[in-house]
């Protein structure tokens, strides 16, 4: 959806269309988004008629600001107000995590916001918010070169997706445990590199072969040492589990990217994305045929995601944002009383994440309702795979 937003300059009022992938604002009847989109502003400057620059240059010499620049600032004002919103928004949801680094004020504004950033840290509060900063920025990179029309072309001609959830439903009535998500990882930013020797194709095969439903792919290249080429060349390998592109997701952009790059299914991180995100997010994904893995860390996070339809897997993280210190207790404490009632009744995955290394971890949240296990590093580690896989669990989980 789009919304026409006026601006005043140069003595008339311009439509400028406002476009995102979720709505952050609403003003009677006017709907404010929080990206500036659908205006080709060189385009638009650039298409003055020769006539009409000497005028501009004389505006200029004098210190009169000409129509195109105000129109530029008019719209700085109105891409900075509307990210602000978007930042109150989150905060009302209780999210602590900043899609931005604070900014001041544009030149000429007056509003709500004026002195609101006089305390702001300009320096990420956590590994997750500094991560969220840099995936903003990657992000508007990547689309240079990648634009989002080419992706949606893409698109239309790549394979089918493989069933995600479906995977897990089998996996668990098959061996009775907990289904295994096994993420292939080379390293983390709390614990380095996981593995020197990494050939993420020989590692997925191993993983296949050792009884996991499917896998997760860290496709990060800065923190986690990934890449959307791990992705791609899983697929193209001839693997069938299902796919899980581990990425940060804080764009619709990425998921048509992962969905072009071989994915089955895509991580949205409810501590960084707002309700009305997760909504447009999780329905973008179906669209495209993915499923989407919503993750939560805690109770707040939690009764905000139950209150979302369409959700079919939700993922416990035992690991805390502020501290990074792992709890497999939290998985229980999050599926008790109300909530584990409400996921029991909406028939919810639930997947346990982090902290899970030995048969006695899988078994404590196996009791605490969980279908599903998403690890990594206690098995990415091992020399054989699939001997890691079968002391996770206790005994030999592959279809052989």
């Amino acid at each position: 959806m789009e919304a026409l937003v006026p601006v005043q300059t140069a003595g008339q009022r311009l439509p400028v269309r406002l476009a995102s992938p979720s709505l952050y604002r609403c003003i009677g009847s006017v709907s404010i988004r929080r990206s500036v989109s659908g205006f080709a502003m060189d385009t638009r400057i650039s298409s003055k008629a020769p006539s009409q620059f000497p005028i501009r240059a004389q505006q200029e010499s004098l210190g009169v600001a000409s129509p195109s620049s105000s129109l530029e600032n008019d719209l700085r004002i109105k891409q900075w107000e509307v990210d602000m919103y978007q930042n109150e928004l989150a905060i009302s949801q209780g999210i602590r995590i900043r899609r931005k680094p604070p900014s001041m004020a544009p030149l000429g504004y007056t509003g709500p916001f004026e002195l609101r950033l006089h305390n702001a840290s300009d320096s990420p509060s956590n590994i997750l918010e500094e991560i969220t900063w840099y995936k903003d920025q990657e992000v508007s990179r990547m689309k240079e070169i990648n634009p989002l029309e080419a992706l949606k072309k893409a698109v239309e001609n790549a394979p089918p997706t493989r069933d995600f959830v479906g995977a897990l439903r089998m996996a668990h009535q098959r061996t009775g445990f907990p289904a295994l998500i096994a993420e292939v990882k080379k390293a983390s930013p709390s614990r380095g590199i996981l593995k020197e020797n990494f050939d993420p194709v020989e590692i997925a095969q191993a993983y296949e072969r050792g009884g996991a439903a499917c896998l997760s792919v860290l496709t990060d290249q800065k923190y986690f040492k990934g890449g959307f080429e791990n992705l791609e060349a899983i697929r193209s390998a001839g693997v069938k589990c299902p796919l899980l592109c581990k990425e940060f997701v804080v764009d619709p952009w990425q998921i048509y990217y992962a969905r072009t790059k071989g994915a089955d299914a895509v991580l949205l991180i409810a501590a960084v994305l707002t309700d009305l995100e997760i909504t447009y997010f999780l329905k973008l994904s179906k669209k495209l045929g993915l499923a989407a893995l919503v993750e939560v860390h805690d109770e707040r996070e939690m009764g905000r995601v139950l209150g979302i339809e369409g959700i079919e897997l939700v993922g416990i993280n035992n690991r805390s944002l502020e501290t990074f210190k792992v709890d497999i207790s939290n998985t229980k404490k999050l599926l008790e009383g109300e909530h584990g009632r409400q996921i029991r009744e909406k028939d919810m995955i639930v997947v346990g994440e982090s902290g899970l290394f030995t048969p006695d971890d899988i078994a404590y949240v196996q009791s605490a309702g969980v279908k599903a296990v998403l690890v990594g590093e206690s098995i990415v580690k091992q020399n054989d795979p699939e001997k890691g896989i079968a002391g996770l669990f206790g005994k030999n989980i592959s279809h052989t």
